[in-house]
């Protein structure tokens, strides 16, 4: 089992940034993959970023391309998704989380999700 928890959301204006952080307990995670994933309000949660873990290698959404930026600390086990020039449909709740292959499709565990807000 892998235990994540989600920090660092909060309320900004158009412009701003934010980081959020993810910090995972219950394995080492050598061979994850991880990911942020998001929520809008009314809508269906989609994938932002990953990180394969040994690798480091990245991949963004359309969407966030040049402003996200996802990265992870193998000392403290943590994942982070710094955002920068946040725009009003960044707006919803952000989701880490863990796959143990790049080859599976579904992602076996999930935090509980932060909530970022960017405000005109």
């Amino acid at each position: 089992q892998v235990q994540l928890v989600e920090s660092g959301g909060g309320l900004v204006q158009a412009g701003d940034s934010l980081r959020l952080s993810c910090a995972a307990s219950g394995r080492t995670l050598d061979n994850y993959v991880m990911g942020w994933f998001r929520r809008a309000p009314g809508k269906e949660r989609v994938f932002v970023a990953r990180v394969i873990w040994s690798t480091g290698t990245t991949t963004y959404a359309d969407s966030v391309q040049g402003r996200f930026t996802i990265s992870r600390d193998n000392a403290k086990n943590t994942v982070y998704l710094q955002m920068n020039n946040l725009e009003p449909e960044d707006t919803a709740v952000y989701y880490c989380a863990a796959k143990r292959s790049l080859y599976r499709t579904q992602y076996d565990f999930w935090g509980q999700g932060t909530q970022v807000t960017v405000s005109p």
